[in-house]
């Protein structure tokens, strides 16, 4: 497919009945082992797992030009639709999708950080603005971060401006709203009455609700943000120091690399 093709697959499959879910990757290999899994329909770059692995803090530490290369390089390895994490957008949310697009990127996670909501929903339409400028279906998964931001604050409070927030960005060009945070049921429910089934996107983190039961609730997409990488990390970890203490490799590891 090429990068149009690719674009509308991705907006398919957020509208297609069964939940998308997206185990994300930080590298050309990892795109690769991810890829070729039964099942896998889409990628998706975690920014975390991005930056750690060029030696960076999260949270725009790591220079937008390096993460334009990084996605690039694992949207370079596989024929599947790729949605990057670009986090608050590096300064610039038009001009970073417009990069990432021309590296063969087709949709974009884009931070909020709860900036007030006109400064938000200003930096949600120049990221809209811009994928639909290159002429393809960009899906736009804006991400509010109501609940990661939300110490101290009522569960009503910020269950509210979740839903606000998602509707004003909905409004601008969004095409999906990522609620990160370790939802429950009624939370889940409340999310998708207030924003629209299949529009609501959330991150699986230990302790979360099972694919199915978010597909149930009316999720359109589920992700793992840096989760995928700490999944390999925690193995890496376990396996040095078995063999530190007299071990030997785990029976069963595959040559995927």
């Amino acid at each position: 497919m090429d990068t149009a093709a690719k674009a509308t697959e991705l907006l398919r499959l957020h509208h297609a009945p069964d939940i998308l879910q997206l185990a994300n990757v930080w590298d050309a290999v990892s795109a690769k082992v991810v890829a070729e899994l039964p099942g896998t329909t889409a990628l998706a770059t975690a920014s975390h797992s991005i930056a750690a692995a060029y030696g960076y803090e999260d949270g725009e530490h790591i220079p937008a030009a390096t993460m334009i290369e990084a996605v690039g390089r694992i949207a370079a390895v596989t024929v599947l639709p790729v949605t990057a994490d670009l986090e608050r957008g590096y300064g610039s949310p038009g001009e970073t999708i417009r990069k990432a697009v021309g590296v063969g990127i087709v949709g974009a996670n884009i931070e909020d950080q709860m900036l007030p909501l006109p400064e938000a929903v200003a930096r949600m339409k120049l990221a809209a603005d811009a994928g639909a400028a290159e002429g393809i279906d960009f899906v736009l998964n804006a991400r509010t971060d109501a609940f990661l931001r939300g110490a101290g604050r009522e569960p009503r409070e910020i269950l509210e401006a979740a839903v606000e927030r998602g509707r004003a960005y909905l409004e601008v060009g969004a095409d999906c709203i990522f609620v990160p945070g370790k939802l429950d049921e009624p939370t889940v429910t409340a999310l998708v009455a207030g924003i629209g089934r299949g529009l609501v996107s959330v991150m699986g983190v230990p302790g979360s609700l099972a694919p199915a039961k978010l597909q149930e609730l009316g999720v359109a997409r589920i992700s793992y943000g840096p989760w995928m990488q700490r999944v390999s990390l925690t193995a890496m970890a376990d396996a040095a120091t078995a063999l530190m203490n007299n071990g030997a490799l785990p029976e069963g590891t595959r040559m995927l690399n």
